[in-house]
């Protein structure tokens, strides 16, 4: 696919979308959760009950908010590569810029993982990180944008999810042997307990580890491929048309995989990454169209409000919390509803103090980048 960019101005839609995603992260996915079997509304308990995270093997929603990220950031890094080569950025300062951003992010993701934060006793530092992994993902579709075609992008992140499943599947782990998918005897797990420094969430295992930031790597590959459909000279309907035949292959192809590798967002197995990919490319495709094909774009305006300071917001709420804030705010007007309810109001009370304080941000045109 080699079409001329039309445009490198950033698209509201990304903002709206990276900003509903970020509403998950930070606020809205408890909000939801603690509505679980409080209203005796049945498709409010089914939404509620898609917000937590499966042990091993499944999937929920919830599942997908990281992914969603991850490709995310492979759509916005197609823009912002296509427009420093547009203003003549060479090739190898594009990479030292990226390559410094993942440094600092790694940085950042170690700060947040583990703050307060003991310097002096790096075995007990978790230097795996949800900010690390963006980075790393980030820095290497960034080497493989600037050096391959689309075609050629697909077919690496095709490949790459093939090999990881053969190396699972094929290379024994001792004491458990070949294929073992479990939590105990999973080849990703024996890799990070014999490489990974410091400590590992799961004690034996940790799913922001070594093994599978290759995997998880290929979401911003695939995000990259949703930027350049984005970014090509065809009209809007056809770019939707595109966006939404990649998601239902990826969606499809998902679902047949995990017939034989499970679904399992731990693994980050080939499977959960060509679901999520899929649907994180048909959630693009609607928010593109409603927003900048159609032109709706008053009420994506609370989710860009979030979008465009994901990254302060995300850091922000592990050093302030609001939800005490709301506590000793409002907590004087629902102190009179039952314990349960109370919880929900609080986290709702909560959020509103998240998105102020991004509004007010928003308004004075403060934004942190890296």
């Amino acid at each position: 696919m080699n079409q001329k960019p039309i445009s490198t101005n950033r698209l509201d839609s990304i903002d709206a979308l990276r900003g509903f995603d970020m509403l998950m992260i930070s606020g809205g996915g408890e909000f939801i959760h603690l509505l679980g079997g409080l209203t005796g509304i049945g498709i409010i308990d089914a939404i509620a009950g898609q917000f937590y995270h499966p042990e091993w093997h499944g999937f929920t929603f919830y599942d997908f908010i990281f992914p969603l990220f991850l490709f995310l950031a492979g759509t916005s890094l197609a823009f912002s590569v296509t427009s420093g080569k547009a203003r003549g950025v060479s090739n190898p300062d594009l990479i030292k810029k990226v390559a410094k951003r993942m440094v600092i992010l790694m940085l950042l993701g170690i700060l947040f993982k583990n703050a307060p934060l003991d310097i002096f006793d790096p075995s007990h530092i978790r230097y795996g990180s949800v900010l690390g992994r963006i980075g790393i993902a980030t820095f290497l579709t960034t080497l493989l944008y600037l050096r391959f075609s689309w075609k050629q992008r697909l077919y690496i992140g095709v490949g790459v999810l093939v090999a990881y499943y053969l190396i699972l599947l094929l290379i024994p782990v001792p004491g458990f042997g070949t294929g073992n998918l479990t939590f105990e005897g999973n080849l990703v797990g024996w890799l990070d307990r014999a490489i990974m420094p410091g400590k590992l969430k799961q004690i034996t295992y940790d799913e922001l580890a070594v093994s599978t930031q290759i995997p998880a790597a290929c979401m911003t590959v695939f995000g990259s491929l949703a930027g350049d459909i984005l970014l090509g000279d065809r009209s809007g309907k056809l770019k939707v048309r595109q966006l939404l035949v990649m998601g239902a292959a990826g969606i499809a192809a998902g679902l047949l995989w995990n017939i034989m590798f499970p679904i399992n967002k731990h693994l980050w197995s080939s499977s959960f990454v060509l679901l999520t990919s899929g649907m994180a490319g048909i959630l693009l495709a609607v928010f593109y169209w409603i927003i900048d094909v159609k032109g709706h774009r008053s009420w994506s305006f609370f989710f860009r409000v979030i979008g465009v300071n994901s990254l302060l917001i995300y850091l922000v709420t592990r050093f302030i919390d609001f939800n005490e804030s709301s506590r000793l705010l409002f907590f004087g007007i629902y102190k009179y509803t039952t314990e349960p309810w109370q919880e929900v109001f609080n986290a709702l009370g909560g959020f509103v103090l998240v998105w102020l304080f991004l509004y007010i941000l928003y308004r004075k045109k403060l934004f942190l980048k890296v």
